[in-house]
C-alpha cells in the first residue's frame, strides 16, 4: 500500500505535465495556423509579382528595340529583342495555352528579325513595331 501512495503524487505530477503540454502545443498551433497561413498568401503574392515583373520586362525589351530600330540604332535593337526571345522560349509557364499557341508565330519569326536588325535593314523597324502590337494584343487578350 505504502508503494500505492508513492505511486499516486509521481503519476499526477507527470499528468499534470502532460496536460501544460498539450496546453502549451495547442497554444503554439494556435499561433504557428494563421502565421503559415500568411506566409503561405505572401509566396503566393510573391510569384504572382515575379511573373508580372518578368513580362513587364519583356514588353520593355520589345518596346526598346522598336524604338532604337525606329532612331537607327540597330545593335542596341538586336541585343534588346535577343532578350525578348530568349526570355519567350525560355518560360513558358508565364503564359495561358492560348497565349502559348498565339505566340509560336511570333516565335517563328525570330531569325529573320534578328538578321534584318544585324544587317542594319530599316525595314526591321516596322517589323519590330508590328510584332510589339502583336504581342501586346496577344498578351492583353
Amino acid at each position: 500500500m505504502s508503494e500505492d501512495l508513492q505511486r499516486k503524487p509521481i503519476t499526477s505530477g507527470i499528468r499534470r505535465y502532460l496536460i501544460y503540454a498539450g496546453v502549451l502545443l495547442v497554444v503554439f498551433l494556435l499561433g504557428l495556423v494563421p502565421m503559415w497561413l500568411k506566409s503561405r498568401a505572401a509566396a503566393s503574392s510573391l510569384a504572382e509579382t515575379e511573373r508580372q515583373l518578368v513580362l513587364c520586362k519583356m514588353k520593355s525589351d520589345l518596346a526598346s528595340a522598336a524604338l532604337d530600330a525606329r532612331r537607327g540604332d540597330y545593335e542596341p535593337a538586336r541585343q534588346a529583342v535577343s532578350r525578348f526571345f530568349t526570355s519567350l522560349s525560355a518560360d513558358s509557364s508565364n503564359y495561358t495555352e492560348a497565349q502559348r499557341n498565339s505566340l509560336q508565330p511570333v516565335l517563328a519569326g525570330r531569325d529573320e528579325l534578328i538578321t534584318l536588325l544585324a544587317r542594319n535593314d530599316p525595314a526591321s523597324a516596322d517589323k519590330l513595331s508590328d510584332l510589339f502590337v502583336a504581342y501586346r494584343k496577344i498578351m492583353n487578350g
